[in-house]
């Protein structure tokens, strides 16, 4: 009986950097080796694969496509060269698959038939904003989107600052690029001055830019992220577990 091949979860650059910026030499040294590849979206994997350096021709790698639009049901077929022995490749649009990603439901497909799941390191823009905004890192949520229409994202940004308040813990969440500026009015209107607010935007790009601030004082900045990918945290200073810790080593 063959050998099943091994399903390796890839990382790629966030923005238009090359992949030596941010993807560990491993990770790349793998991508090279490997001629199958699950992916988002087909034109961004080509050019991830070309700039890694692979050591194949381009169009002699096969690339199938597994993006929001693709029936679970038929995700048994993405996996079926792998069972066969050979070694494939899961990639997102940007970042690390299956974190606010579809390759959750290959991952978990890849499990029940006993394939060998390989997480690879590189960038996740969700944990570097959380690192870079001096919230709660021990203790926090992540959301996804938050809902399209106003109203209902009004509703839950509020319950997520109740949640920040109450538990002490990080809320994240992302947005489309194109609305950023409409969701940070809506926080700073419907929140209180003193919940802060982290817009991580651009991570790991040449226009990187991070603000972490309680609202009062982003009501005075005027800013603008439209069309920039942002990773949004709101936390309160008002839970007393972490910002004790936060006095204590004060120096």
């Amino acid at each position: 009986m063959k050998n099943k091949g091994t399903l390796y979860l890839i990382p790629t650059p966030i923005g238009d950097t090359i992949p030596e910026q941010t993807i560990p030499a491993q990770t790349i040294e793998i991508v090279q080796k490997l001629d199958y590849f699950i992916v988002e979206n087909l034109r961004t994997a080509r050019r991830f694969i070309s700039k890694a350096g692979s050591s194949k021709p381009i169009d002699e790698i096969e690339f199938v496509i597994h993006d929001k639009h693709f029936d679970s049901c038929e995700t048994g077929s993405l996996l079926q060269p792998l069972l066969e022995g050979k070694d494939g490749g899961l990639l997102s649009e940007a970042g690390t698959p299956c974190i606010a990603d579809p390759g959750g439901v290959v991952v978990a497909q890849a499990h029940e038939w006993g394939i060998n799941v390989v997480p690879l390191s590189g960038p996740n823009a969700i944990i570097l904003a959380l690192m870079a905004s001096g919230f709660n890192g021990q203790a926090f949520r992540f959301h996804g989107y938050l809902p399209i229409q106003e109203n209902e994202a009004i509703q839950v940004i509020k319950v997520l600052e109740q949640q920040a308040v109450s538990t002490g813990e990080t809320q994240i969440f992302i947005e489309t690029p194109f609305r950023n500026n409409a969701m940070i009015e809506r926080i700073i209107k419907h929140c209180r001055p003193d919940t802060f607010l982290c817009v991580a935007a651009g991570i790991s790009t040449s226009n990187e830019t991070i603000i972490s601030l309680p609202l009062a004082a982003w009501q005075l900045r005027k800013v603008n992220f439209h069309k920039i990918p942002a990773v949004f945290l709101l936390w309160s200073a008002n839970k007393n577990v972490f910002q004790k810790k936060r006095k204590k080593y004060k120096r």
